[in-house]
């Protein structure tokens, strides 16, 4: 029956669903005596296809990356500008955005956290299973950091300045501390909004998307897995199917 649902169209996801409610049926009947074993153990529904992730267009990329809102508080401006630039520029995870310190120290290499190198274009990260990778970061990004970083405390005052001048944290909020990756992934929605994208925006979007258009300009799959710090070739070829 359940290949008869199968060749009728009906999806993988709803046939492992009838057949969950089957299974936990008859394992009850089987509890209550009413049938000897249950008949649904063991039978496996077809495999659903993994979907493919979710990534931008050039256009919209780079007019999710240009934009500028004049109407906005120039702080915020310049932070989430950077924040944009630097997901897009060099594929990083919210956790790993959120993880970057101004500059390194000891604290920084103990915490497991990364940090940019202006002045070789670098940013270093700590990714998923404490795993460590250098990420070159485009001229724009590197351009929206600087115009940041002139004024990461300035439009601050009192306790919260002070607070931001001892936080090693890259991006910090108005009160002077670190952002959430919640914050970053509800202001770049906010962001994907403002520029006029239809599809959400999030920081798993412009990994996509950065990854997709590195393989399409490029081709080299290795290249891709490395800036992403995949650590199996498999997972980055869902991009080959992106493409």
């Amino acid at each position: 029956f359940a290949a008869q649902m199968h060749s009728a169209g009906r999806s993988p996801r709803g046939i492992a669903l009838i057949l969950s409610g089957w299974r936990s049926f008859f394992r009850w009947a089987a509890q209550q005596e009413l049938v000897p074993f249950n008949p649904v153990e063991g039978v496996r529904g077809p495999k659903a296809p993994k979907p493919l992730p979710k990534a931008l267009g050039v256009d919209d990329a780079v007019q999710l990356a240009s934009f500028h809102n004049a109407d906005a508080d120039p702080w915020i401006e310049a932070r989430d500008a950077a924040m944009t630039e630097l997901l897009y520029s060099c594929g990083l995870r919210a956790a790993e955005l959120a993880g970057l310190d101004v500059r390194p120290d000891a604290q920084t290499l103990q915490q497991g956290r990364g940090w940019i190198d202006l002045d070789a274009g670098d940013a270093h990260v700590q990714g998923k299973g404490s795993k460590r990778r250098i990420v070159p970061v485009g001229r724009k990004a590197l351009e929206a950091l600087q115009t940041w970083l002139a004024q990461r405390s300035s439009a601050l005052a009192g306790a919260a300045q002070a607070k931001a001048q001892e936080e090693p944290a890259l991006f910090i909020g108005r009160r002077g501390e670190r952002l959430s990756t919640q914050s970053i992934w509800a202001r770049l929605k906010l962001r994907g909004q403002q520029a006029g994208l239809a599809s959400g925006v999030h920081p798993h979007v412009l990994r996509h998307s950065f990854a997709s258009h590195v393989l399409q300009s490029s081709g080299d799959l290795r290249a891709v897995q490395e800036l992403l710090g995949h650590s199996s070739i498999t997972t980055t070829q869902i991009y080959t199917r992106l493409d």
